[in-house]
This record gives structure tokens, sequence and C-alpha cells, in this order.
């Protein structure tokens, strides 16, 4: 008999001794089974050992039964006392006992196992034995680590990760994901990446759409995305540095896609942080050059025109420079720029008003431009300090109208004035002009401006002391 030996174990291990040919049955249900299987009486002796044991372990049932457990064969030595006491510990147990351990081949190879154990009872109820059953789980146990992985990465992730389906709809997300994307992980499934992202949503599903196609790209890439806000708020614009993974079926033949995997972190601070300092850089580099081509300028007025020009690039679409009227004579008594009449402006130098050009001087200077009341120039002056105003996300048509009234270019949005002073005085007003197209003036926006007027201030102040010498 291949998995039992013939001295009466089988008694020992079941209350009832098998009819006629129950013995040879029993071998052939052990010897079939796909499990291995083996069986130890009270006192540890190994009593059964199908095929399958054999196959894992390479030792045959003649060279198993009837061994006193697994030392010195089946287990390392060092590991023989453990491997014993957990596995007979099951006889006095209730249910089976799940373990996994080493056991050594013939070949002296190790195997890396799971086993179930179980105590068998004889007729009076005590235990009699065990049995045992083992298999390899190097597959399940590599299966088993590959998912509490990926449940772990998923869950536990400090970056966004969104599992979308051939339809580019999310199908999982994490919590992190639903975080960035303002929504609760199971309403954000099933929907279409339009109604979770505004702006840049085209190059995120064109993205997607790549990798399903032609699989993931080489290096992840930067997007900036805006959040559909809750209504009534602002679309939030955030910098995510995305990364994708073509998921595809590992069951069959050729690869079937199921999806995308879009892993994403925001950068948006990093970014934003990158670009003030590539733009002071920028902005530092243009008061430098303009400095040097104002000083090959003979004409003082010409170097302050310059000043402006350098200052326009990547800044604003147009400047206006408005002097107050007798600054030669007035405003070195307001001292502070406070004056006890209404500011006169005079329109002295301009950037054209319909496309992108140098600033030159006015034709009709002279003339006060008739500001309404609450213009930002005349403010700029009495206050002495810089001014920001903006007609916001007015239609078009409206917009126009808003730019005429402060007798500005019909495309400006968006407006700064920064006074100009030098030695004490208040000369005038410099303003900068956006479109629709840029974004509106910030406060870094302002400290520039101050420092381009200042400039500008310095050469017309110049100007003014040579006319008056002359």
């Amino acid at each position: 008999m291949s998995a039992s030996r013939r001295s009466g174990t089988t008694d020992e291990l079941g209350p009832e001794e098998p009819g006629p040919g129950g013995a040879e049955l029993l071998a052939a249900l052990l010897d079939g089974m796909d499990a291995a299987l083996c069986a130890f009486d009270a006192d540890g002796v190994v009593t059964h050992w199908n095929r399958e044991a054999e196959r894992i372990l390479g030792w045959s049932a003649a060279e198993a039964v009837g061994r006193q457990g697994f030392a010195g064969w089946a287990v390392r030595t060092a590991d023989a006392e453990e491997v014993e006491s957990r596995l007979l510990a099951a006889m006095e147990a209730h249910g089976r006992q799940v373990h996994e351990f080493a056991l050594l081949t013939k070949d002296g190879g190790r195997v890396l196992v799971r086993t179930q154990s179980a105590a068998v009872r004889g007729g009076d109820g005590k235990p009699a034995g065990l049995y045992c059953a083992f298999s390899e789980v190097h597959a399940q146990i590599d299966l088993e680590r590959s998912i509490a992985l990926s449940e772990a990465l998923f869950e536990n992730a400090s970056w966004g990760v969104v599992l979308v389906d051939a339809d580019l709809r999310p199908a999982v997300a994490n919590e992190h994901a639903a975080r960035a994307l303002g929504m609760g992980r199971t309403a954000l499934l099933g929907r279409p990446l339009g109604e979770l992202l505004g702006q840049g949503v085209e190059e995120l599903e064109s993205a997607l759409s790549h990798v399903l196609a032609e699989g993931a790209p080489p290096a992840p890439a930067e997007m900036w995305l805006s959040v559909q806000a809750s209504e009534g708020g602002e679309p939030e614009r955030r910098c995510w540095r995305s990364g994708f993974l073509r998921l595809a079926s590992p069951l069959a033949e050729e690869p079937v896609p199921l999806g995308v995997a879009w892993l994403f972190l925001d950068v948006t601070e990093a970014k934003q942080t990158e670009q003030e300092a590539a733009q002071l850089r920028f902005r530092s580099q243009q008061l430098h050059r303009a400095a040097r081509a104002a000083g090959e300028c003979e004409d003082p007025t010409e170097a302050a025109t310059v000043q402006l020009d350098f200052a326009l690039a990547g800044f604003a679409d147009h400047a206006l420079i408005d002097l107050v009227a007798g600054a030669g004579d007035a405003g070195g008594a307001s001292g502070a720029g406070g004056l006890e009449e209404p500011v006169r402006l005079i329109r002295v130098a301009a950037t054209p008003a319909g496309a992108p050009g140098p600033c030159l001087p006015v034709a009709k200077a002279g003339l006060p431009v008739r500001y309404l009341e609450g213009h930002p120039a005349p403010q700029c002056v009495d206050r002495v300090g810089s001014v920001r105003t903006s007609a916001g996300t007015a239609p078009p048509e409206r917009a126009r109208v808003w730019a005429a009234a402060r007798q500005w270019p019909e495309d400006s949005v968006h407006a700064l004035c920064a006074v100009l002073r030098s030695r004490g005085r208040t000369l005038g007003v410099v303003t900068f002009l956006r479109s629709a197209s840029r974004t509106q003036f910030e406060r870094a926006d302002a400290a520039y401006a101050e420092s381009v007027a200042a400039r500008v201030a310095a050469s017309l102040d110049l100007a003014d002391a040579v006319g008056s010498a002359g």
C-alpha cells in the first residue's frame, strides 16, 4: 500500500475499521487528491503519505511512513521542534489549524507550504492522531502579497489613484483622489471626467486615450486642471504631476485593455514657486536691460519711455504716463502728494491703443485728461501708492464700456497704477493695463510696477531739470 503502513494505524485514526477492500479504497482516494496529505498517530508517527506529498517533497510513502515527525528529514533540525509543536497542537484544538512553514525536499531544497491540520478522534472521543493537508504556496503567497501591496498603496498612498475604465470614466478611486476632486469616493464613480474637471480635461482625456491605445508614456506629465467647484464657487486650478499605466487582463491570450491607472500628485505650490522665481529673474533682467538702454538715450523723456518698453515684456499690454499739471512748481509743496485742489493729470506718453507697440510721447500733450471721480490714476497720486482695479469677469461689451469710461484702450480689463516720485516730489502716475487674456495684477506685480515707476520718475525728473535749466 503506497499511502499507509499495513500496521493497523488506520484503526487508530478512525472509529471503525474499514470493511473488505477499505484500506485499498482509502489509499486510492488519498492518492487521487490534488493536495498533499499525511497523517500522524497520537505519538506523532507518520501513518499516511499520498502521492501528491511524494511529488512535492520527493519522499516516497515507504520512506515517509513510520518516521517520527518531520525532524531530520522533512524539516531543518533548527526548525523541527517548532514545526512539530505547531502540528501536534492541532490534536488539542478545535477545528482546523492553518500554518505556513518551510519543508525540505529529498534533494535538499526548501519548499514553502501552507498546512491545514485537524485532530482525528477515536471512539472514546479522545485524540487518536491528526491529519495534515499541505500545498505549495509560492504562487498563492505572491498573489496575496501583490493584493496586499496594491491595497496598501491604494488606500494609504500620499498621491491620488484613479482607475479609469475603457470609456474614460472612473471605476475606482482612493481617498486622496476623492479629496483632490472634491467629491466622495462613490459619488465620482462612473461619471464623465468633464463633470469632475473643467479647464484641461481635454488634455487629460487625450492622454488616457493614448495610453489605452499605445501604452504608458515614458515620463510623468504635468497638467494644469481646474476642479469643478461647488455651486457658486470659483473652479480651483491645480497642477497635477500625472503618471499613467495601462491595465490589461492577465486571463486573455492577447492583452485586453481594462482601463488606465491614473496616478497624480499635487505640485501646484512647487510650480507656482518655480514660476515666481523665474518671473523674478526675468523681471530683474528686464530692469537691467532697461537701465542700459536708457543710459544710451540723449533725451530723458525717451529714456523714460524705453524703461516702459522693457517693463511691458511679459507684464502688461499697455502703459500710460500721466504727469501732474504744474508738478515742477506745486509738487514740492505737496510733499506727500496730498493736494488741496483736485489733481489734474496730463497724458504725456502712451503705447498704441489698437495693438502692442512702443511707448511714445502723445502729440497733444498739455491737455488735462478728464478723469471721472474715483478714477484709479488720481487716487494713486492722492495716496502716493499703487492702486489696482479690474473689470473682473464682465462680458466683453461691458468690459469695453468699463475701459472707455476710464480713458483706457477698449481691450483693457485689468489695471495697475503706480505713483511717479522723485526727490520727495510726486510727478504723476504710470498706468499698466492688461487684456482679458492675462490674469489680474497681484501684490508682486505692484512691487515690480513701483520699481519701474521709480526709474521712469528719475528720467522724467531729469528731463524737468534740463527744461528748467534751459
